[in-house]
């Protein structure tokens, strides 16, 4: 990415935190946050992550009320907060990094040799 791109990317992510916050208080969703946005080089979209932690809703609930309810308001919201000649089409995802880390520490641990047995204590 360019520095034009990230520079866009982290005034967009700034801005969304604003409507998400209203929506997850809204529908009961606990915190939602925008962990990380792509753009397109061209700027005209933009690939927005989200986490949901806590709350009633489930993460694939939050993210298909945003998608069917609210994904027009928040554009305008965008359009209205952040200086760009084009408002960039928002998609909205799921980020599941901090979950597939968690799997991963879990077969690592699984594999481990255990350091009970490495001391050599042989049971007499």
């Amino acid at each position: 990415m360019s520095i034009r791109t990230e520079r866009v990317a982290g005034e967009v992510q700034k801005a969304l935190s604003v409507p998400l916050a209203r929506i997850a208080s809204e529908i009961s969703a606990g915190i939602i946050s925008v962990t990380e946005v792509r753009m397109s080089p061209d700027l005209q979209t933009a690939r927005v992550y989200l986490s949901v932690f806590g709350g009633s809703k489930s993460p694939t609930e939050v993210l298909t009320y945003i998608e069917a309810e609210e994904a027009g308001r928040i554009r305008h919201y965008l359009g209205r907060n952040v200086k760009l000649r084009y408002v960039p089409q928002l998609h909205f995802y799921i980020d599941d990094s901090l979950e597939h880390a968690m799997r991963i520490n879990a077969i690592l641990d699984s594999v481990r040799p255990d350091p009970a047995k490495e001391d050599g204590d042989v049971d007499a």
